[in-house]
């Protein structure tokens, strides 16, 4: 995650229980569905009467109405600026994507999330006032260009460009190994966050903790010192 989007997050309302999602694609309705599955209110719309219909009869909704999001007075009446937060999920029509976004700011919604499809067009969310962007055709190809290359990493999390925290499958060269005999730490510069064992996560393993193939370990470090581990 990049670090500027800390201040974001924090300033997110801790007991905030309802969301307006704008746009119902792909993008829209994951966002809806699971806010709903969680047990917070989520009003949703979109353009297409078909899509609003859809998301009410498969009950991934609360509410949804049917509007033209580019057109201010139709978000005032159906209380879209009453919102702590809207996600808009309309990215790949950029034009209405970016006018929307400008709506909901003058509106007065104090956190506003936008998804982008293009880097250009994350620029443009960020320059008419979107708090917090997301680029999910880039987050997914990138994580899959990963996979492809390091399949024995299971899964990533990015701390900032430089360093990360990773599962990864414990390669046989460890197999059979302590925490203690590995020098994690000495070795690679890497510090072991846990184990799985009996199909569950050891936290902070001890020393004689033994690593065993076919098993997962988590550890953070640089990515550097990562790449050089033998997997």
């Amino acid at each position: 995650m990049d670090l500027s989007s800390l201040g974001f997050f924090r300033s997110l309302r801790k007991d905030n229980h309802q969301f307006a999602v704008i746009g119902l694609g792909r993008f829209g309705r994951s966002v809806c569905s699971t806010l709903h599955r969680l047990g917070y209110q989520v009003l949703a719309t979109d353009i297409d009467e078909k899509r609003v219909a859809d998301a009410l009869s498969e009950k991934i909704v609360g509410h949804a109405v049917q509007l033209d999001s580019t057109e201010p007075a139709a978000l005032k009446e159906a209380g879209l600026f009453e919102f702590d937060t809207v996600i808009i999920a309309i990215g790949n029509y950029i034009q209405e994507s970016i006018i929307t976004t400008l709506n909901v700011k003058e509106g007065g919604v104090p956190h506003v999330i936008a998804k982008a499809s293009t880097e250009v067009h994350c620029k443009l969310l960020k320059r008419v006032g979107a708090d917090h962007v997301v680029f999910p055709e880039y987050e997914a190809g990138s994580s899959l260009a990963r996979t492809l290359t390091k399949p024995s990493i299971l899964e990533r999390f990015d701390l900032d460009p430089e360093h990360s925290i990773v599962e990864i499958i414990v390669p046989d060269e460890f197999d059979g190994k302590t925490v203690a005999e590995l020098q994690l730490r000495n070795r690679y510069g890497l510090n072991l966050l846990a184990v799985s064992q009996d199909g569950k996560f050891k936290i902070n393993p001890d020393p004689y903790q033994r690593l065993y193939k076919g098993a997962a370990m988590v550890v953070i470090g640089c990515n550097k010192d990562i790449n050089r581990l033998p997997i």
